[in-house]
């Protein structure tokens, strides 16, 4: 098990585009893969939970990742969320 945590930089939080964007790049991975925030455990391939964590802008999040690919997995996650979704 791996994890990192990173501080969500874009403006409007994790909407909806952002966080389709970040279940897609989950997806790619094996691995189980999660998030918490605000105490709570949320599911990051879940566009359901990923939007129920109502992630706003400066909040810290804990990405966690667990099996065959997590190094990878979590690398790429914390990429797309320092990148991509810090518009």
């Amino acid at each position: 098990m791996v994890s990192e945590t990173v501080i969500f930089k874009n403006l409007t939080g994790l909407h909806l585009r952002p966080a389709g964007i970040l279940c897609t790049e989950a997806s790619n991975f094996q691995c189980h893969i999660e998030f918490e925030h605000n105490g709570v455990r949320w599911n990051a391939k879940s566009i359901l939970q990923v939007l129920s964590a109502g992630v706003r802008y400066g909040e810290a999040v804990r990405f966690v990742c667990d099996g065959e690919d997590e190094e990878a997995a979590l690398k790429r996650v914390i990429e797309v969320v320092e990148e991509m979704l810090n518009e």
